[in-house]
């Protein structure tokens, strides 16, 4: 008896980042908008819980319990007095360590079809609130298309999206540690004032209203610096992408991953051919947006 969950990626398109607070976090304003690259997550009935990983970059996914979809498995267990005792498997398509939220992806589509498997029947507040417990990302990861998370990004707001939207992806060498980015965004912040982060009402009506042009000029990322400093070589990739045609390029969360939003496939195509050309990156994706969030494809 199995399930499977597919799960999609996201892409900040703003990310506004407060100052830091007493309890080591930000305040955020994140605009998730998932994207239509995914992960299948297969949860087995088994005699104890494991963790296998095909497809790439398999080879740095964690396959021990502090693999995001293994805690999310413990975590349901634990509510329900069940033990966690399933084999889960993990197809990668989405990037690893690519700052578009794979490992929180990997925690949601767990965590959706443990719930499955186990006929829990948990409200999806429940779920929610698991996956806030698991990290920042995840609950957007359940949820998909398009919503503003606040506070530490996990408390989300649904949100209208009038159109399809096209991007490219270009993948780095190497990851990006998420806390040495905060960390370079504090410092970076030393001695002067950071504002509380808030969604940007031009950056909402273009997601509102499908407008590629208006959400382009919108696009932002308080992390981006940051990132820029710890891997200066990303500005060249920004740069090719921009010369390349994309109408905006930002980096994607906190790295190393870069975005560029396209007026349409063609030019997403041309794009990303011009980027694995300039040698500026490992890899390239297109994709669209928005896309739905965990979604059970096969049931018990």
């Amino acid at each position: 008896m199995s399930v499977t969950v597919r799960v999609p990626a996201k892409v900040n398109v703003q990310l506004a980042v407060g100052a830091a607070r007493p309890d080591g976090y930000h305040g955020l304003a994140n605009v998730f908008l998932a994207v239509s690259l995914h992960d299948e997550v297969t949860v087995t009935a088994a005699d104890r819980l494991t963790v296998t990983c095909t497809g790439p970059g398999a080879d740095q996914v964690p396959l021990d319990r502090t693999n995001l979809a293994a805690r999310a498995a413990e975590l349901l267990a634990a509510r329900y007095g069940l033990e966690p005792d399933v084999h889960i498997h993990i197809a990668k398509d989405i990037p690893v360590a690519g700052g578009m939220a794979g490992g929180s992806a990997d925690g949601a589509g767990a965590l959706l079809a443990c719930d499955a498997l186990w006929g829990t029947g948990a409200s999806r507040e429940e779920l929610l609130d698991i996956c806030a417990e698991l990290g920042s990302d995840v609950p957007f990861s359940l949820i998909g298309e398009a919503a503003l998370g606040v506070g530490r990004g996990e408390q989300l707001t649904p949100l209208e999206v009038g159109g399809t939207f096209h991007w490219v992806f270009a993948m780095a060498d190497g990851g990006l540690s998420t806390p040495a980015v905060f960390r370079e965004f504090d410092r970076l912040a030393e001695g002067r004032d950071v504002p509380e982060p808030t969604a940007s009402p031009e950056l909402l009506a273009a997601l509102r209203k499908g407008d590629t042009g208006a959400l382009a000029q919108a696009l932002a990322n308080d992390l981006q610096p940051a990132a820029l400093s710890l891997r200066p070589a990303l500005a060249d990739t920004l740069a090719a992408g921009t010369a390349a045609g994309a109408l905006a390029a930002l980096v994607s969360g906190s790295g190393p991953t870069t975005a560029f939003l396209a007026a349409d496939a063609q030019s997403a195509t041309r794009i990303a051919a011009a980027l694995e050309a300039s040698g500026t990156c490992r890899t390239t994706r297109t994709t669209t947006s928005p896309a739905p969030g965990a979604t059970v494809l096969q049931g018990p």
